[in-house]
C-alpha cells in the first residue's frame, strides 16, 4: 500500500515538474480551458442563486411550502365572530401542533404625519408572520414576542411610511398618531423595503394592538384570514381537517375555505436564466473541447521530445502502466490547475455586489453563498477534458520502442 501510494506522490511530482518545464506552451494551451471553466462555473453558480432569490421572492408574496390560507365567511346577514374565528383557529394550531400560524387582516387607519393625515394600508399580523414570509428589513427590527405588551402599538412601516415621517432614527422611539375614535400613539420599530417603486405607505401591526384600537363593529365586518404552515407531504390531509374542525366549532351558517396558496401549488418555480444558461453551457463546452485539443497538440509535442527520455526509463525498469500514467498526469494537472483558476474567476464574478445586485433587481435577498456544487462541476470538468487529452499521448509513449528510443 505504501509503495502505491508513493508511486502516485511521485507521479504528480514528476507530472508537475513537466508542466512548469513547459509552462508557456501548457499556458498558452489553458487559457481557453480557464475562461470555459470559469464560464460553466458561473452559470451553474448564477442558476442556483438566481432560482434561491426567485424562490425567495415567492415565499415572500405566498408564503413558504405549504402554507394554507383559511378563509371563514358567513351565509347570512350577520358575520361569524371574529374572536370565535381566532378561537377555531388557535385550536388546530395546537391540536395539530403547527409551529408557525396566525391571522392577518388587511384594513386601513389613519395616520396623522407632519403634513397632513392620510388612510394607510394596515396588516394586522402574527410575531410568526415574518418568518413565513421571510420578511427582510431595511432598518430596525421584525415584531417580538415583548411587543404584546406594549401599550402603544409597535409598528413595522415601508419605506415610504418612514420617508413621509422624515427618516427618524429608530433608536429614538419615533411615533405617530393614528386617528380614530380615539388618537393612538404607535411606535416605529422596524422598516421594510418598498415592493415597486411608488408604493404608497403601509405598515404592519400585531393582531392583539389592532383588535386593541380598532371599534368592534369594524372588526365584526372583517374577519381575519387565517395562514399555517405545514410539512408538504401533510398538506392535504390538513386541508382537510382543519377545515372539517374550524366548521364544526363555528357551526351553522359559516363558511370555511382552506387551500394551499404558495408558489409550489401552482406550478413551482420557473428559472428566468433558463436559455442563457444553456446558450453559455454550449459555449463553454465548445471552448473546452477545443481546449482539449490545444492539450493534445502540445502533449503530443513534448512526448516526441521526450522519446529518448522514455526509453532511457524503461529501459531502466519503469512499467508501461507508470509512464503511461506518468504522462497522462501531465495533462490532467495542467487542466486542474486551470480548472481552479477558472472556478476563481467564477467566484469573483458571482460574489461581486454588481452581478448580485441584477441577480436580486435590488430587491433584499437572503443570498446563499458560492454553491459548492458549481466548483465541483467546474474543476471536475476540467479535470475530465485534461485526462480526454493525455490519453492519446500516454498511449503513443507507451507504444515506444526502447531500442528505438535510445537511438533517437
Amino acid at each position: 500500500m505504501s509503495g502505491f501510494a508513493s508511486g502516485l506522490v511521485g507521479a504528480f511530482s514528476e507530472a508537475w515538474a513537466e508542466v512548469r518545464i513547459h509552462k508557456t506552451r501548457v499556458l498558452m494551451s489553458l487559457i481557453g480551458v480557464a475562461v470555459a471553466v470559469a464560464a460553466l462555473t458561473s452559470v451553474v453558480g448564477l442558476g442556483s442563486i438566481a432560482e434561491q432569490a426567485m424562490i425567495e421572492t415567492y415565499e415572500r408574496q405566498s408564503g413558504r411550502p405549504a402554507t394554507l390560507i383559511v378563509n371563514v365567511w358567513g351565509t347570512g346577514e350577520v358575520p361569524p365572530d371574529a374572536l370565535a374565528v381566532s378561537a377555531a383557529f388557535d385550536t388546530v394550531v395546537d391540536r395539530y401542533q403547527i409551529e408557525y400560524a396566525g391571522a392577518f387582516t388587511h384594513s386601513s387607519q389613519t395616520v396623522q404625519f407632519v403634513d397632513g393625515a392620510m388612510p394607510v394600508t394596515t396588516m394586522g399580523v402574527e410575531v410568526g408572520y415574518g418568518t413565513l414570509h421571510r420578511v427582510v428589513m431595511t432598518n430596525g427590527r421584525w415584531f417580538v414576542e415583548a411587543d404584546e405588551q406594549r401599550l402603544a402599538p409597535a409598528l413595522v412601516v415601508n419605506e415610504a411610511f418612514y420617508a413621509r415621517m422624515g427618516w427618524p432614527e429608530l433608536s429614538g422611539h419615533p411615533t405617530v398618531t393614528l386617528l380614530g375614535d380615539t388618537k393612538t400613539a404607535a411606535v416605529v420599530v422596524g422598516v421594510i423595503p418598498e415592493k415597486w417603486e411608488g408604493e404608497e405607505p403601509v405598515m404592519h401591526m400585531l393582531n392583539s394592538a389592532y383588535l386593541r384600537i380598532t371599534p368592534p363593529s369594524v372588526v365584526a365586518w372583517s374577519p381575519p384570514m387565517l395562514e399555517a404552515w405545514v410539512p408538504t407531504e401533510l398538506s392535504d390531509e390538513l386541508t382537510f381537517r382543519i377545515k372539517r374542525d374550524i366548521a364544526g366549532a363555528l357551526g351553522e351558517g359559516v363558511n370555511v375555505d382552506v387551500s394551499r396558496q404558495d408558489y409550489q401549488a401552482w406550478g413551482g418555480t420557473m428559472d428566468p436564466f433558463g436559455p442563457f444558461k444553456l446558450i453559455v453551457t454550449g459555449v463553454s463546452i465548445l471552448v473546452l473541447l477545443l481546449g482539449a485539443l490545444g492539450l493534445v497538440n502540445i502533449s503530443m509535442v513534448t512526448v516526441k521530445q521526450r522519446i529518448r527520455e522514455i526509453g532511457i526509463r524503461r529501459s531502466f525498469g519503469a512499467t508501461a502502466g507508470r509512464v503511461f500514467f506518468a504522462v497522462m498526469m501531465e495533462s490532467v494537472v495542467a487542466s486542474a490547475v486551470a480548472g481552479v483558476v477558472g472556478v476563481m474567476i467564477a467566484v469573483l464574478v458571482i460574489q461581486s455586489d454588481l452581478v448580485q445586485s441584477w441577480i436580486t433587481s435590488g430587491f433584499p435577498v437572503d443570498l446563499p453563498p458560492f454553491p459548492v456544487e458549481a466548483a465541483i462541476i467546474g474543476i471536475g470538468a476540467a479535470t475530465l477534458v485534461g485526462a480526454l487529452a493525455g490519453l492519446l499521448p500516454a498511449i503513443v509513449a507507451v507504444r515506444v520502442k526502447v531500442i528505438n528510443a535510445i537511438r533517437y
